[in-house]
């Protein structure tokens, strides 16, 4: 019971969380233009608002600039919830609370376990085969040491697939309208980014240049943007501060063998690469930096 628990606990979990718990949903429009009609069911304007102002910076801008990921995040919920009325669960909800959210949890929770209450069986070859494979990330440790997690691991992976097309074919049956035009209204415009070109012009321009490898979709990258706008503000005339979109310029950073994102790197006054730091970096440690590079 305890490892069936552990494996509907972490499909709940994609169920639910989809992004890390920021796709929540509420059932029922408030009004408005109308995004998505789901078996009906409408998903609206307003309602779509209300749920990304519950999401906080910086992933509310990145959910604002791609609309439609949250919004399929939201028919599937509706697509499951509609299934559990269907089997009499959804009264259950009523149950804690006005919102009904914590309830909604309650409601999909219970669905997807007797859903999937059947565990799936994982042979011994197939945690032998996994072992090979995976070998030498096991430290060194026997087969017959790691074959439970082994196994669980598989298990997890299976019921993980078969949750995949459940979802998938609740999807393909289901009569879903999506209001493209309406998504495109809605959708912000991403934050500014520079260009191949203002890179070349800044490692030539005979001032220190600190360039943010980063996307507008990674999460330590929105982070640091403020951070970046105030460094480039309060040294304009002794730095230059870049960000440049790795997805957009995917030739510069293979260029500049960058690995992760964000990468900030540090050129000196001749565009020589000084230094560098892969993850967030405060602007304490940034200052430090071009501190050291003559910037004060």
């Amino acid at each position: 019971m305890k490892r069936k628990n552990i494996i509907i606990g972490a499909i709940l979990i994609v169920v639910l969380a989809g992004a890390s718990l920021f796709y929540l949903f509420y059932p029922g429009g408030t009004g408005g233009q109308v995004l998505a009609t789901v078996n009906g069911e409408k998903i609206t304007v307003d309602h779509f608002n209300k749920e990304i102002a519950k999401v906080k910076e910086p992933n509310r801008g990145i959910i604002k600039e791609n609309p439609g990921k949250f919004l399929e995040t939201m028919i599937m919920r509706t697509l499951i919830l509609q299934e559990a009325k269907k089997q009499g669960l959804l009264p259950a909800r009523e149950k804690e609370g006005p919102e009904g959210f914590v309830s909604e949890e309650a409601v999909i929770k219970e669905f997807l376990e007797k859903r999937f209450s059947s565990v799936p069986q994982v042979s011994r070859k197939e945690v032998e085969s996994f072992y090979e494979i995976y070998k030498d990330r096991m430290e060194g440790r026997p087969l017959e040491q790691v074959a439970p997690m082994i196994e669980q691991i598989i298990r997890q992976g299976k019921q993980q697939e078969q949750l995949e097309q459940f979802i998938g074919d609740l999807r393909k049956s289901a009569s879903v309208e999506i209001n493209q035009d309406g998504l495109q209204k809605i959708a912000a415009k991403p934050p500014d980014s520079n260009t191949e070109e203002d890179f070349s012009k800044a490692l030539k321009s005979g001032r220190p240049v600190l360039v943010d490898f980063g996307s507008n979709s990674c999460i330590p990258c929105r982070q640091m943007r403020p951070i970046l706008q105030e460094v480039k503000k309060e040294h304009s005339e002794k730095a230059e501060v870049l960000v440049i979109d790795v997805y957009k310029y995917q030739n510069l950073a293979r260029e500049h063998k960058i690995r992760m994102i964000p990468t900030l790197t540090f050129f000196d006054s001749n565009g020589k690469e000084v230094h560098r730091h892969q993850g967030f970096m405060s602007k304490k440690a940034i200052m430090e930096q071009l501190k050291k590079m003559g910037v004060s």
